[in-house]
Protein backbone atom coordinates (compact mmCIF):
# COMPACT_ATOMS: atom_id res chain seq x y z
CA UNK A 1 0.00 0.00 0.00
CA UNK A 2 1.44 2.32 0.72
CA UNK A 3 3.05 0.72 3.27
CA UNK A 4 0.05 -0.95 4.94
CA UNK A 5 0.15 1.59 7.41
CA UNK A 6 3.71 0.55 8.33
CA UNK A 7 5.79 -0.53 6.05
CA UNK A 8 6.48 0.54 2.81
CA UNK A 9 7.93 -1.28 0.03
CA UNK A 10 8.44 -4.06 2.41
CA UNK A 11 4.81 -3.69 3.17
CA UNK A 12 4.41 -5.34 6.72
CA UNK A 13 4.22 -4.02 9.83
CA UNK A 14 6.14 -5.80 12.79
CA UNK A 15 3.95 -8.86 14.65
CA UNK A 16 3.08 -7.05 17.59
CA UNK A 17 1.44 -3.70 15.87
CA UNK A 18 -2.20 -4.96 15.64
CA UNK A 19 -4.32 -5.33 18.63
CA UNK A 20 -7.13 -8.29 18.54
CA UNK A 21 -9.77 -7.82 20.54
CA UNK A 22 -11.09 -6.16 23.59
CA UNK A 23 -13.29 -6.34 26.48
CA UNK A 24 -17.37 -6.16 26.15
CA UNK A 25 -20.28 -8.60 25.50
CA UNK A 26 -23.30 -8.12 23.24
CA UNK A 27 -25.97 -10.33 22.02
CA UNK A 28 -25.70 -11.63 18.74
CA UNK A 29 -28.47 -9.21 17.64
CA UNK A 30 -26.30 -5.62 19.13
CA UNK A 31 -23.49 -7.44 16.94
CA UNK A 32 -24.94 -7.73 13.54
CA UNK A 33 -26.19 -4.41 13.74
CA UNK A 34 -22.62 -3.03 14.82
CA UNK A 35 -21.26 -4.45 11.92
CA UNK A 36 -23.92 -3.25 9.75
CA UNK A 37 -23.54 0.27 11.01
CA UNK A 38 -19.71 0.16 10.73
CA UNK A 39 -20.16 -1.14 6.77
CA UNK A 40 -22.01 1.92 6.17
CA UNK A 41 -19.68 4.36 7.64
CA UNK A 42 -17.84 6.89 5.48
CA UNK A 43 -13.88 6.63 4.65
CA UNK A 44 -13.80 10.52 4.73
CA UNK A 45 -14.96 13.04 7.24
CA UNK A 46 -17.06 15.78 5.36
CA UNK A 47 -15.94 18.11 3.13
CA UNK A 48 -15.74 21.71 4.20
CA UNK A 49 -13.48 24.82 3.83
CA UNK A 50 -10.57 24.91 6.20
CA UNK A 51 -9.19 28.06 8.13
CA UNK A 52 -5.79 28.46 8.61
CA UNK A 53 -4.21 27.25 11.93
CA UNK A 54 -4.91 25.61 14.96
CA UNK A 55 -3.22 22.78 17.00
CA UNK A 56 -4.54 18.88 16.08
CA UNK A 57 -4.68 16.32 18.91
CA UNK A 58 -4.07 13.08 18.19
CA UNK A 59 -3.88 9.49 19.78
CA UNK A 60 -1.90 6.58 18.99
CA UNK A 61 -3.36 3.65 21.31
CA UNK A 62 -0.33 1.66 23.02
CA UNK A 63 0.22 0.17 26.47
CA UNK A 64 4.23 0.48 25.98
CA UNK A 65 6.23 3.86 25.02
CA UNK A 66 6.99 3.89 21.63
CA UNK A 67 10.37 3.33 20.25
CA UNK A 68 11.18 6.63 18.29
CA UNK A 69 12.95 4.96 15.49
CA UNK A 70 12.34 7.61 12.82
CA UNK A 71 13.19 6.28 10.01
CA UNK A 72 11.79 4.18 7.04
CA UNK A 73 14.49 1.33 6.80
CA UNK A 74 14.73 0.97 10.25
CA UNK A 75 11.82 0.81 12.15
CA UNK A 76 9.85 -2.36 12.67
CA UNK A 77 6.42 -1.27 15.03
CA UNK A 78 3.11 0.41 14.22
CA UNK A 79 3.90 2.94 16.44
CA UNK A 80 6.99 4.21 15.75
CA UNK A 81 5.05 4.89 12.05
CA UNK A 82 2.14 6.62 13.71
CA UNK A 83 3.84 9.34 15.68
CA UNK A 84 6.47 9.73 12.59
CA UNK A 85 2.46 10.45 10.04
CA UNK A 86 2.89 14.45 10.40
CA UNK A 87 6.34 14.02 8.74
CA UNK A 88 6.93 11.24 6.88
CA UNK A 89 5.31 11.03 2.88
CA UNK A 90 6.50 8.33 0.46
CA UNK A 91 7.64 9.08 -2.95
CA UNK A 92 4.40 8.16 -4.96
CA UNK A 93 0.87 8.33 -4.82
CA UNK A 94 -1.70 6.07 -6.23
CA UNK A 95 -5.07 5.88 -7.03
CA UNK A 96 -7.70 4.12 -4.75
CA UNK A 97 -6.78 0.66 -6.15
CA UNK A 98 -2.73 1.27 -5.16
CA UNK A 99 -1.81 2.13 -8.39
CA UNK A 100 1.23 4.26 -8.28
CA UNK A 101 0.65 7.33 -10.45
CA UNK A 102 2.29 10.69 -11.09
CA UNK A 103 0.92 12.77 -8.55
CA UNK A 104 3.32 12.72 -5.95
CA UNK A 105 6.66 13.61 -5.04
CA UNK A 106 8.23 11.31 -7.57
CA UNK A 107 7.30 9.65 -10.60
CA UNK A 108 8.13 6.09 -11.92
CA UNK A 109 8.48 4.45 -15.31
CA UNK A 110 9.00 1.25 -15.87
CA UNK A 111 10.45 -0.35 -19.05
CA UNK A 112 9.49 -3.65 -19.10
CA UNK A 113 12.05 -4.62 -22.15
CA UNK A 114 14.93 -3.11 -20.30
CA UNK A 115 14.00 -4.44 -17.16
CA UNK A 116 14.28 -0.88 -15.84
CA UNK A 117 12.24 1.54 -13.58
CA UNK A 118 13.23 4.83 -13.50
CA UNK A 119 12.06 7.06 -10.52
CA UNK A 120 12.51 10.81 -10.93
CA UNK A 121 12.10 13.47 -7.62
CA UNK A 122 10.16 16.42 -8.70
CA UNK A 123 11.60 19.87 -8.23
CA UNK A 124 11.18 21.74 -5.07
CA UNK A 125 10.56 17.89 -3.26
CA UNK A 126 12.83 19.49 -0.29
CA UNK A 127 13.59 18.39 2.94
CA UNK A 128 12.67 20.02 6.35
CA UNK A 129 15.60 21.84 5.94
CA UNK A 130 15.67 22.96 2.78
CA UNK A 131 17.58 20.56 0.90
CA UNK A 132 16.05 19.18 -2.28
CA UNK A 133 15.74 15.64 -2.28
CA UNK A 134 18.31 13.96 -4.66
CA UNK A 135 19.28 10.78 -6.30
CA UNK A 136 22.13 10.02 -3.88
CA UNK A 137 19.43 10.49 -1.36
CA UNK A 138 17.30 7.78 -3.20
CA UNK A 139 20.36 5.54 -3.31
CA UNK A 140 21.27 5.69 0.41
CA UNK A 141 17.93 4.16 1.74
CA UNK A 142 19.13 1.28 -0.04
CA UNK A 143 22.44 0.86 1.30
CA UNK A 144 20.99 1.67 4.90
CA UNK A 145 18.72 -1.22 4.40
CA UNK A 146 20.70 -3.56 2.37
CA UNK A 147 24.31 -3.02 4.79
CA UNK A 148 24.24 -5.65 7.23
CA UNK A 149 25.50 -3.10 9.93
CA UNK A 150 22.17 -1.31 10.48
CA UNK A 151 20.28 -4.52 11.09
CA UNK A 152 17.50 -3.80 9.33
CA UNK A 153 14.41 -5.98 9.35
CA UNK A 154 13.26 -4.23 6.20
CA UNK A 155 15.33 -5.92 3.60
CA UNK A 156 14.32 -8.60 2.03
CA UNK A 157 15.11 -11.64 -0.68
CA UNK A 158 12.69 -9.38 -3.45
CA UNK A 159 15.56 -6.37 -3.23
CA UNK A 160 17.95 -8.60 -4.13
CA UNK A 161 16.33 -8.57 -7.84
CA UNK A 162 18.15 -4.95 -8.13
CA UNK A 163 21.91 -6.20 -9.77
CA UNK A 164 24.46 -5.84 -7.67
CA UNK A 165 21.99 -5.57 -4.34
CA UNK A 166 22.92 -9.30 -2.69
CA UNK A 167 26.25 -8.76 -3.48
CA UNK A 168 26.58 -5.44 -1.73
CA UNK A 169 24.52 -6.99 0.93
CA UNK A 170 27.03 -9.40 1.75
CA UNK A 171 29.92 -7.48 1.51
CA UNK A 172 31.23 -7.97 -1.57
CA UNK A 173 31.05 -5.02 -3.43
CA UNK A 174 31.05 -1.08 -2.02
CA UNK A 175 28.39 0.10 -4.27
CA UNK A 176 25.38 -1.39 -5.70
CA UNK A 177 25.84 -1.78 -9.22
CA UNK A 178 22.08 -1.88 -10.68
CA UNK A 179 21.40 1.59 -8.88
CA UNK A 180 22.27 4.48 -11.78
CA UNK A 181 22.24 8.35 -11.25
CA UNK A 182 21.89 9.87 -14.63
CA UNK A 183 22.83 13.12 -13.58
CA UNK A 184 25.12 12.50 -10.80
CA UNK A 185 24.52 12.12 -6.94
CA UNK A 186 23.15 15.86 -6.50
CA UNK A 187 20.28 15.20 -9.74
CA UNK A 188 17.21 13.86 -9.08
CA UNK A 189 16.76 10.78 -10.79
CA UNK A 190 17.99 6.96 -10.38
CA UNK A 191 17.48 3.98 -12.98
CA UNK A 192 17.40 0.79 -10.89
CA UNK A 193 18.22 -2.04 -13.05
CA UNK A 194 16.62 -5.58 -12.50
CA UNK A 195 17.48 -9.31 -12.99
CA UNK A 196 13.73 -9.68 -14.00
CA UNK A 197 11.02 -7.56 -13.80
CA UNK A 198 7.95 -8.60 -12.10
CA UNK A 199 3.80 -8.02 -12.24
CA UNK A 200 3.50 -6.38 -9.36
CA UNK A 201 5.64 -3.39 -10.09
CA UNK A 202 2.60 -1.08 -11.07
CA UNK A 203 1.59 -1.46 -7.61
CA UNK A 204 2.53 0.70 -4.05
CA UNK A 205 4.05 -2.06 -2.17
CA UNK A 206 5.69 -4.07 -4.13
CA UNK A 207 8.75 -4.95 -2.16
CA UNK A 208 11.11 -4.78 -5.29
CA UNK A 209 11.83 -1.02 -4.95
CA UNK A 210 12.24 1.55 -1.90
CA UNK A 211 9.00 4.19 -1.84
CA UNK A 212 11.04 6.48 0.50
CA UNK A 213 14.02 8.48 0.66
CA UNK A 214 16.63 9.32 3.38
CA UNK A 215 18.81 12.70 4.06
CA UNK A 216 22.34 11.65 2.95
CA UNK A 217 23.76 14.82 3.61
CA UNK A 218 22.46 14.91 7.01
CA UNK A 219 23.15 11.15 7.95
CA UNK A 220 26.41 10.40 5.90
CA UNK A 221 28.79 11.24 8.85
CA UNK A 222 26.85 8.40 11.31
CA UNK A 223 28.11 5.24 10.75
CA UNK A 224 25.33 2.48 9.75
CA UNK A 225 25.75 0.52 13.24
CA UNK A 226 25.02 3.72 14.68
CA UNK A 227 22.13 5.37 12.84
CA UNK A 228 19.11 3.54 14.89
CA UNK A 229 20.32 4.80 17.40
CA UNK A 230 21.55 8.18 16.55
CA UNK A 231 19.76 11.10 17.72
CA UNK A 232 19.83 11.90 14.40
CA UNK A 233 17.05 9.40 14.09
CA UNK A 234 15.49 9.37 17.27
CA UNK A 235 15.34 13.07 18.13
CA UNK A 236 15.83 15.25 15.16
CA UNK A 237 15.04 13.63 12.29
CA UNK A 238 14.23 15.04 8.98
CA UNK A 239 11.79 14.25 6.28
CA UNK A 240 10.01 16.13 3.51
CA UNK A 241 6.57 15.62 4.50
CA UNK A 242 4.27 18.54 5.62
CA UNK A 243 5.49 18.66 9.25
CA UNK A 244 8.45 18.39 10.77
CA UNK A 245 9.56 17.40 14.62
CA UNK A 246 9.45 20.51 17.32
CA UNK A 247 9.39 18.46 20.56
CA UNK A 248 9.87 14.75 21.83
CA UNK A 249 9.00 13.59 24.68
CA UNK A 250 10.73 10.06 24.60
CA UNK A 251 7.86 7.71 24.42
CA UNK A 252 4.86 9.64 25.07
CA UNK A 253 4.30 12.85 23.10
CA UNK A 254 6.05 14.65 19.69
CA UNK A 255 5.30 17.91 18.75
CA UNK A 256 5.27 18.71 14.80
CA UNK A 257 5.38 21.77 13.33
CA UNK A 258 4.56 22.91 9.35
CA UNK A 259 7.63 22.29 7.08
CA UNK A 260 8.22 25.73 5.57
CA UNK A 261 9.59 24.12 2.62
CA UNK A 262 7.08 21.52 1.94
CA UNK A 263 6.09 21.21 -1.49
CA UNK A 264 2.38 20.28 -1.67
CA UNK A 265 2.53 23.82 0.06
CA UNK A 266 1.75 25.32 3.44
CA UNK A 267 -0.18 22.90 5.75
CA UNK A 268 -3.50 24.50 7.25
CA UNK A 269 -2.54 23.50 10.93
CA UNK A 270 -0.35 25.44 12.92
CA UNK A 271 0.78 21.47 15.39
CA UNK A 272 -0.08 18.42 15.53
CA UNK A 273 0.49 17.09 19.37
CA UNK A 274 0.68 12.87 19.04
CA UNK A 275 0.05 11.46 22.18
CA UNK A 276 -0.07 7.97 23.27
CA UNK A 277 -3.07 6.67 25.25
CA UNK A 278 -3.37 3.16 27.00
CA UNK A 279 -6.44 1.08 25.77
CA UNK A 280 -8.02 1.30 28.82
CA UNK A 281 -8.51 5.18 28.64
CA UNK A 282 -9.49 5.39 24.82
CA UNK A 283 -13.32 5.69 25.26
CA UNK A 284 -13.31 7.65 28.00
CA UNK A 285 -11.08 9.92 26.04
CA UNK A 286 -13.29 9.67 23.01
CA UNK A 287 -16.76 10.51 25.33
CA UNK A 288 -14.45 13.60 26.82
CA UNK A 289 -12.79 14.92 23.49
CA UNK A 290 -9.72 14.86 24.76
CA UNK A 291 -8.54 14.35 21.52
CA UNK A 292 -9.55 15.34 18.09
CA UNK A 293 -8.67 12.24 16.74
CA UNK A 294 -8.42 8.45 17.89
CA UNK A 295 -8.34 5.45 17.01
CA UNK A 296 -11.74 3.48 18.55
CA UNK A 297 -11.84 0.00 20.32
CA UNK A 298 -14.25 -2.32 18.89
CA UNK A 299 -15.09 -3.84 21.65
CA UNK A 300 -16.15 -0.64 23.51
CA UNK A 301 -18.45 0.61 20.27
CA UNK A 302 -21.67 0.32 22.29
CA UNK A 303 -19.44 3.09 24.69
CA UNK A 304 -18.69 5.25 22.27
CA UNK A 305 -20.86 5.05 19.55
CA UNK A 306 -23.66 8.04 20.54
CA UNK A 307 -20.82 10.55 20.93
CA UNK A 308 -21.91 13.87 20.25
CA UNK A 309 -20.00 16.31 18.04
CA UNK A 310 -18.07 13.54 16.66
CA UNK A 311 -17.99 12.35 12.89
CA UNK A 312 -16.72 7.94 12.78
CA UNK A 313 -14.79 7.19 9.54
CA UNK A 314 -13.78 3.66 8.55
CA UNK A 315 -12.61 1.17 6.84
CA UNK A 316 -11.52 -2.36 6.86
CA UNK A 317 -8.13 -2.32 6.40
CA UNK A 318 -5.48 -4.36 4.53
CA UNK A 319 -4.38 -6.54 7.47
CA UNK A 320 -5.35 -9.81 9.58
CA UNK A 321 -4.32 -10.92 12.99
CA UNK A 322 -2.98 -15.13 12.97
CA UNK A 323 -1.28 -17.84 15.27
CA UNK A 324 1.97 -18.37 14.43
CA UNK A 325 3.93 -21.90 14.91
CA UNK A 326 8.07 -21.94 15.54
CA UNK A 327 9.64 -24.26 13.67
CA UNK A 328 13.32 -23.06 13.29
CA UNK A 329 15.72 -20.29 13.64
CA UNK A 330 16.99 -16.80 11.61
CA UNK A 331 20.61 -18.08 10.52
CA UNK A 332 22.44 -14.37 10.36
CA UNK A 333 25.24 -15.95 8.65
CA UNK A 334 23.25 -17.21 5.68
CA UNK A 335 21.12 -14.51 5.60
CA UNK A 336 17.61 -17.13 5.77
CA UNK A 337 15.11 -18.93 7.59
CA UNK A 338 16.21 -22.68 8.23
CA UNK A 339 13.78 -25.04 9.84
CA UNK A 340 14.83 -27.27 12.92
CA UNK A 341 13.08 -30.76 12.23
CA UNK A 342 13.06 -31.89 15.87
CA UNK A 343 11.04 -28.70 16.88
CA UNK A 344 8.23 -29.31 18.78
CA UNK A 345 5.79 -27.86 16.85
CA UNK A 346 7.26 -29.15 13.39
CA UNK A 347 4.42 -31.91 13.25
CA UNK A 348 1.54 -30.70 10.96
CA UNK A 349 -1.35 -32.53 12.59
CA UNK A 350 -0.85 -31.03 15.82
CA UNK A 351 -0.58 -27.60 14.22
CA UNK A 352 -3.47 -28.54 11.89
CA UNK A 353 -5.31 -29.83 15.43
CA UNK A 354 -5.08 -26.61 16.96
CA UNK A 355 -6.35 -24.64 14.09
CA UNK A 356 -9.60 -26.76 14.32
CA UNK A 357 -9.95 -25.95 18.14
CA UNK A 358 -9.96 -22.33 18.18
CA UNK A 359 -13.41 -20.80 18.55
CA UNK A 360 -12.72 -17.74 16.00
CA UNK A 361 -16.52 -17.15 15.40
CA UNK A 362 -17.61 -17.35 19.09
CA UNK A 363 -14.61 -15.33 20.35
CA UNK A 364 -15.55 -12.59 17.65
CA UNK A 365 -19.46 -12.55 18.18
CA UNK A 366 -18.76 -12.22 22.13
CA UNK A 367 -15.74 -9.98 22.25
CA UNK A 368 -15.68 -7.11 19.39
CA UNK A 369 -19.25 -5.83 19.12
CA UNK A 370 -19.37 -7.48 15.83
CA UNK A 371 -16.95 -5.40 14.64
CA UNK A 372 -14.55 -8.80 14.11
CA UNK A 373 -14.99 -11.75 11.55
CA UNK A 374 -13.21 -14.78 10.82
CA UNK A 375 -10.57 -14.86 7.62
CA UNK A 376 -9.91 -18.20 5.90
CA UNK A 377 -6.86 -17.87 4.59
CA UNK A 378 -3.56 -15.44 4.47
CA UNK A 379 -4.79 -13.58 1.02
CA UNK A 380 -7.58 -11.03 2.46
CA UNK A 381 -10.74 -10.31 0.41
CA UNK A 382 -9.35 -6.83 -0.50
CA UNK A 383 -7.37 -8.42 -2.92
CA UNK A 384 -10.36 -8.88 -5.26
CA UNK A 385 -9.85 -12.67 -7.32
CA UNK A 386 -6.59 -13.37 -5.76
CA UNK A 387 -8.37 -14.69 -2.85
CA UNK A 388 -9.41 -17.93 -2.56
CA UNK A 389 -12.89 -18.10 -1.62
CA UNK A 390 -13.03 -22.10 -1.75
CA UNK A 391 -10.03 -22.50 0.19
CA UNK A 392 -10.79 -24.84 3.15
CA UNK A 393 -9.90 -22.89 6.59
CA UNK A 394 -10.18 -23.66 10.20
CA UNK A 395 -13.27 -23.58 11.16
CA UNK A 396 -14.34 -24.61 14.84
CA UNK A 397 -14.42 -28.34 15.06
CA UNK A 398 -13.55 -30.09 17.96
CA UNK A 399 -14.29 -33.52 16.65
CA UNK A 400 -11.81 -33.49 13.78
CA UNK A 401 -9.03 -31.92 16.20
CA UNK A 402 -9.05 -34.47 18.47
CA UNK A 403 -9.45 -37.07 15.25
CA UNK A 404 -6.31 -35.49 13.86
CA UNK A 405 -4.43 -35.64 16.42
CA UNK A 406 -5.39 -39.62 17.36
CA UNK A 407 -4.28 -40.39 13.90
CA UNK A 408 -0.94 -38.63 14.45
CA UNK A 409 -0.40 -40.62 17.42
CA UNK A 410 -0.45 -37.97 19.88
CA UNK A 411 -1.93 -40.23 22.63
CA UNK A 412 -3.42 -39.38 25.90
CA UNK A 413 -1.97 -40.10 29.51
CA UNK A 414 -4.17 -38.70 31.95
CA UNK A 415 -5.31 -35.76 31.27
CA UNK A 416 -2.81 -34.48 28.60
CA UNK A 417 -1.59 -36.27 25.27
CA UNK A 418 1.96 -36.94 25.28
CA UNK A 419 4.38 -36.50 21.43
CA UNK A 420 4.15 -39.75 19.24
CA UNK A 421 7.57 -40.69 21.01
CA UNK A 422 6.05 -41.12 24.17
CA UNK A 423 8.04 -38.06 25.86
CA UNK A 424 5.12 -35.37 27.34
CA UNK A 425 4.42 -31.98 25.27
CA UNK A 426 4.06 -28.90 26.70
CA UNK A 427 3.68 -26.04 24.64
CA UNK A 428 4.44 -22.50 25.38
CA UNK A 429 1.92 -20.07 23.97
CA UNK A 430 3.12 -16.18 24.01
CA UNK A 431 0.54 -13.67 23.35
CA UNK A 432 0.32 -9.75 23.34
CA UNK A 433 -0.75 -7.08 25.46
CA UNK A 434 -3.74 -5.61 24.60
CA UNK A 435 -6.49 -4.25 26.39
CA UNK A 436 -8.80 -5.76 29.09
CA UNK A 437 -10.37 -8.06 27.32
CA UNK A 438 -6.91 -9.83 25.89
CA UNK A 439 -6.57 -11.97 28.91
CA UNK A 440 -9.62 -13.43 28.50
CA UNK A 441 -9.94 -14.44 25.11
CA UNK A 442 -6.60 -15.88 25.20
CA UNK A 443 -7.59 -17.65 28.17
CA UNK A 444 -10.58 -19.11 25.74
CA UNK A 445 -8.23 -20.26 23.09
CA UNK A 446 -6.24 -21.78 26.04
CA UNK A 447 -9.21 -23.30 27.61
CA UNK A 448 -10.24 -24.81 24.31
CA UNK A 449 -6.74 -26.30 23.85
CA UNK A 450 -7.19 -28.03 27.08
CA UNK A 451 -10.35 -29.49 25.85
CA UNK A 452 -8.44 -31.72 22.97
CA UNK A 453 -5.68 -33.09 25.59
CA UNK A 454 -3.53 -30.41 24.56
CA UNK A 455 -0.84 -28.81 27.53
CA UNK A 456 -0.83 -25.35 26.23
CA UNK A 457 0.66 -22.58 28.89
CA UNK A 458 0.79 -18.88 28.36
CA UNK A 459 3.49 -17.97 28.29
CA UNK A 460 5.46 -16.29 32.04
CA UNK A 461 1.89 -16.81 32.87
CA UNK A 462 0.29 -13.59 30.97
CA UNK A 463 0.69 -11.52 27.59
CA UNK A 464 3.71 -9.97 27.32
CA UNK A 465 4.82 -6.47 27.29
CA UNK A 466 5.02 -5.41 23.74
CA UNK A 467 8.76 -4.56 23.58
CA UNK A 468 9.41 -8.22 24.93
CA UNK A 469 7.71 -9.50 22.62
CA UNK A 470 9.21 -7.93 19.66
CA UNK A 471 12.82 -9.11 20.81
CA UNK A 472 11.82 -12.44 21.39
CA UNK A 473 9.98 -12.88 18.20
CA UNK A 474 12.75 -11.81 16.30
CA UNK A 475 15.72 -12.98 17.60
CA UNK A 476 13.47 -16.72 18.30
CA UNK A 477 13.44 -17.05 21.90
CA UNK A 478 13.53 -20.71 22.83
CA UNK A 479 10.73 -20.29 25.04
CA UNK A 480 7.95 -19.67 22.79
CA UNK A 481 6.72 -22.62 20.92
CA UNK A 482 3.68 -20.68 19.32
CA UNK A 483 2.45 -16.79 19.28
CA UNK A 484 -0.61 -15.12 17.95
CA UNK A 485 0.13 -12.36 16.15
CA UNK A 486 -0.63 -9.86 13.51
CA UNK A 487 -0.02 -8.23 9.91
CA UNK A 488 -0.52 -5.19 8.04
CA UNK A 489 -0.37 -5.73 4.62
CA UNK A 490 0.98 -3.89 1.81
CA UNK A 491 -1.11 -3.25 -1.25
CA UNK A 492 0.77 -5.14 -3.80
CA UNK A 493 -0.54 -8.90 -2.14
CA UNK A 494 2.81 -11.18 -3.35
CA UNK A 495 3.17 -12.68 0.61
CA UNK A 496 7.31 -13.53 -0.16
CA UNK A 497 8.42 -10.63 2.32
CA UNK A 498 6.26 -12.03 4.88
CA UNK A 499 6.82 -16.08 4.22
CA UNK A 500 9.91 -16.21 2.35
CA UNK A 501 12.92 -18.27 3.14
CA UNK A 502 15.27 -15.25 3.07
CA UNK A 503 12.43 -12.88 4.78
CA UNK A 504 13.68 -11.95 8.73
CA UNK A 505 9.54 -11.00 9.11
CA UNK A 506 8.90 -15.05 8.65
CA UNK A 507 8.78 -15.27 12.26
CA UNK A 508 7.59 -18.89 12.07
CA UNK A 509 10.90 -19.91 10.31
CA UNK A 510 9.01 -22.34 7.93
CA UNK A 511 10.94 -23.02 4.42
CA UNK A 512 10.12 -25.93 2.37
CA UNK A 513 10.77 -26.55 -1.54
CA UNK A 514 7.14 -26.60 -2.52
CA UNK A 515 6.20 -22.91 -0.95
CA UNK A 516 9.37 -21.32 -2.07
CA UNK A 517 8.46 -22.74 -5.83
CA UNK A 518 4.70 -21.58 -5.31
CA UNK A 519 6.07 -18.04 -4.11
CA UNK A 520 8.57 -17.82 -6.92
CA UNK A 521 5.68 -18.55 -9.55
CA UNK A 522 3.53 -15.97 -7.94
CA UNK A 523 6.51 -13.25 -8.51
CA UNK A 524 7.68 -14.68 -11.94
CA UNK A 525 7.33 -12.81 -15.27
CA UNK A 526 4.97 -15.38 -16.41
CA UNK A 527 2.74 -13.85 -13.91
CA UNK A 528 2.61 -10.92 -15.56
CA UNK A 529 -0.55 -12.90 -17.43
CA UNK A 530 -2.96 -12.73 -14.38
CA UNK A 531 -5.08 -15.56 -15.05
CA UNK A 532 -1.74 -17.49 -14.03
CA UNK A 533 -1.08 -15.59 -11.22
CA UNK A 534 -3.94 -15.67 -9.55
CA UNK A 535 -4.11 -19.50 -10.26
CA UNK A 536 -0.49 -19.57 -7.77
CA UNK A 537 -1.81 -17.22 -5.47
CA UNK A 538 -5.31 -20.01 -5.02
CA UNK A 539 -2.32 -22.89 -5.08
CA UNK A 540 -0.80 -21.04 -2.37
CA UNK A 541 -3.45 -20.34 0.22
CA UNK A 542 -4.19 -24.22 -0.29
CA UNK A 543 -0.50 -25.31 0.27
CA UNK A 544 -0.36 -22.53 3.23
CA UNK A 545 -3.83 -23.40 4.79
CA UNK A 546 -2.78 -27.27 4.73
CA UNK A 547 0.71 -26.53 6.10
CA UNK A 548 -0.56 -24.54 9.11
CA UNK A 549 2.69 -22.80 10.11
CA UNK A 550 0.82 -19.62 9.97
CA UNK A 551 -3.41 -19.89 10.92
CA UNK A 552 -5.39 -16.39 9.95
CA UNK A 553 -7.62 -16.53 12.50
CA UNK A 554 -9.23 -12.49 12.12
CA UNK A 555 -9.49 -8.84 10.88
CA UNK A 556 -11.48 -5.94 12.27
CA UNK A 557 -12.71 -2.93 11.04
CA UNK A 558 -10.95 0.04 12.09
CA UNK A 559 -12.89 3.08 13.13
CA UNK A 560 -12.00 6.37 13.82
CA UNK A 561 -13.53 9.24 16.56
CA UNK A 562 -12.85 12.48 14.48
CA UNK A 563 -13.76 16.01 16.23
CA UNK A 564 -16.71 17.45 13.59
CA UNK A 565 -14.75 20.31 13.39
CA UNK A 566 -11.83 18.50 11.33
CA UNK A 567 -12.15 18.35 7.70
CA UNK A 568 -9.68 16.82 5.10
CA UNK A 569 -9.18 13.72 7.22
CA UNK A 570 -9.53 10.41 4.86
CA UNK A 571 -8.90 6.75 4.90
CA UNK A 572 -9.06 6.15 1.16
CA UNK A 573 -5.12 5.35 -0.47
CA UNK A 574 -5.64 8.11 -2.90
CA UNK A 575 -5.61 10.37 0.11
CA UNK A 576 -2.90 8.69 2.14
CA UNK A 577 0.90 8.35 1.40
CA UNK A 578 2.42 4.95 2.24
CA UNK A 579 -0.65 4.52 4.28
CA UNK A 580 -0.32 7.45 6.22
CA UNK A 581 -2.60 10.49 6.26
CA UNK A 582 -2.04 13.08 4.44
CA UNK A 583 -1.95 15.46 7.57
CA UNK A 584 -0.99 19.01 5.45
CA UNK A 585 -4.67 18.53 3.95
CA UNK A 586 -6.54 18.28 7.09
CA UNK A 587 -7.52 21.36 9.04
CA UNK A 588 -9.99 23.04 11.03
CA UNK A 589 -13.67 24.02 9.63
CA UNK A 590 -14.10 27.95 9.61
Amino acid sequence: MKKSKILSSIGVVTAAALTLVACGKSNNGSSNQNANTASKFSESVPKKAAKQGGTLKVAVRSDTPFTGIFSDELYTVQTDAQVAEPGEEALFDTDDNFKINDKGAATLKLNVQDKTATITVKKGVKWSDGKQVTAKDLEYSYEILANKKTASQRYSSQLEDIEGMKEYHNGQAKTISGIEMPDGKNGRQIVLHFKQMKPGMYNSGNGYFWETAAPYHYLKDVPFDKLQSSDKIRKHPLYFGPFKLAKLVRGESATWVPNKYYWRGTPKLDKIVISVLSFNSTSQSIKDHKFDVVNAINTQWDQVKDTKDVNFVAQIPLQYNYLGFKVGKWDAKKDKNVMDPKAEMNNKALRQAIGYAMNVDAVDKRYTEGLSFRVPTLIPEQFGDYFDKNAKSYSYNLKKANEILDKAGYKKKGKWRVQPNGKPLVINYMTRQGDSAKEPVQQNYIQQWHKIGLNVKLLGGRSTEFNSFEDKLQHDDPSVDMFEAGWGLASEPSPNNLYGETSPMNYSRFVTPENNKLLSEIDSTKSFNHKYRVQKFHEWQEYMNDQAFSIPTDNSYTIYAINDKITGYSLKPSQNSNGHQLWGQVGFIK
